[in-house]
């Protein structure tokens, strides 16, 4: 099993070296992971992947390989715990309709924050249910796992996609620019966005060039001409984390497709909506931002600005300061998109949720509205239409 295991990495284009997989077999020899299956997950994910963008190929093939198997290795079974992310939140509720209905906000943003303040400054204890401090399940608008139409997470996974701060510190993974799959169609798309122009040193056979300079001289009259590149500039925003997360795939896609189509890409990552800063990698995005000032002063407005997110977040996220579901923005997303607009006037915002969905969710409409109706979805007719706002 392990040695198909190896193999499977490798045929899924891992980079596994069998240096590190000598390592593996030593840490398991020595009984590291003992025979728990999260365990030797977590080892062989740290042992032999050595960037994080090779994780979700990694995910797959260890899903495939080991699917249904309780313990690793020879022997007795042994008893493991339970995960805690497995179990059910003790305190859950299955609330019906109407009690949900009953399940009022506290009366906008700023209440909601005033309260949460107080809350923290009361409570002493640990709380698992309920309808007023801050813990799992139950209907309090502070904790997570429960039902509340507009809240604050404080730690634990989304549940209802209704939390207007969350309060943790999430990890997000970079995209892999390398992905293939189904990428051809969008290529095909992509490339309505290109104007040619031949720059740069006289380094190629200008064939016709040549074979006219030759006859006319009698003579070998070799003759060099610049390289005809595509000289479209394009920025490439792509929100990360969250509700993004199960378009992930789809996104890739895009991302691999473009860095194929344009010599002149720079791309840049942000959560939710566009703020003062922006990042190049997911793994220092805390401490590595550049400010947004900085990219509207650095690119001028010959760029083309495309931006890809399913525009889903708290209406606060986009009206208010403040609003950010990770941070005190000084000023409301919708500000910061405007002013994307004024400086890159051909921009477009791309859009993997399918469009008849859109009218469901308030968020949409306000980046719609900013973005002057230049949202699209990302299929290949919104990619097509997509484009050729961009050129016109």
């Amino acid at each position: 099993m392990l040695l198909s295991f190896f193999t499977a990495l490798r045929d899924a284009k891992v980079p596994v070296s069998m240096k590190e997989w000598l390592h593996l077999m030593e840490a398991l020899d020595r009984g590291v992971a003992g025979r728990n299956v999260e365990t030797f997950y977590h080892l062989s994910r740290a042992v032999l992947v050595k960037d994080e963008k090779h994780y979700d190929r990694f995910d797959q093939v260890f899903g495939t390989v080991f699917k249904g198997v309780d313990s690793v290795g020879a022997g007795e079974d042994l008893t493991t715990d339970i995960p805690e992310d497995w179990l059910r939140l003790l305190t859950e509720k299955y609330l019906t309709d109407e009690e949900k209905a009953q399940i009022e906000s506290l009366g906008g943003f700023d209440k909601l924050m005033e309260t949460l303040k107080q809350r923290l400054e009361e409570q002493k204890e640990r709380h698992q249910g309920g309808n007023r401090w801050i813990g799992t399940g139950g209907a309090s608008p502070f904790g997570h796992g429960g039902y509340n139409p507009e809240g604050v997470r404080i730690g634990g996974p989304g549940r209802h996609g209704r939390a207007v701060k969350v309060w943790e510190k999430r990890e997000f993974r970079n995209l892999d620019d390398t992905v293939e799959l189904g990428t051809r169609n969008i290529k095909v798309a992509l490339r309505r966005l290109r104007r040619f122009a031949r720059e740069g040193a006289a380094e190629e056979l200008d064939i016709d060039g040549t074979i006219d300079g030759t006859a006319r001289q009698g003579w070998l009259d070799v003759r060099m001409r610049p390289e005809r590149r595509n000289t479209i500039k394009v920025l490439l925003f792509l929100d990360v984390g969250g509700s993004m997360d199960s378009h992930i795939k789809l996104v890739e896609e895009l991302f691999s497709a473009a860095r194929a189509e344009f010599k002149n890409l720079e791309f840049f990552y942000f959560h939710n909506c566009l703020y003062e800063g922006v990042w190049k990698d997911n793994r220092r995005r805390h401490a590595e931002r550049t400010p947004t000032w900085d990219l509207l002063h650095k690119y001028p407005g010959d760029w083309r600005a495309i931006f890809v997110g399913d525009a889903t977040m708290s209406p606060y996220e986009v009206t208010m300061p403040g609003g950010s579901v990770e941070h005190w923005n000084e000023e409301a997303g919708a500000v910061w998109i405007k002013r994307a607009r004024q400086q890159w006037e051909k921009s477009v915002w791309l859009n993997p949720v399918q469009e008849r969905y859109w009218d469901y969710t308030a968020s949409v409409g306000l980046l719609r509205e900013a973005m002057d109706q230049r949202m699209y979805p990302l299929t290949l007719d919104g990619l097509d239409r997509a484009m050729r706002a961009l050129t016109r």
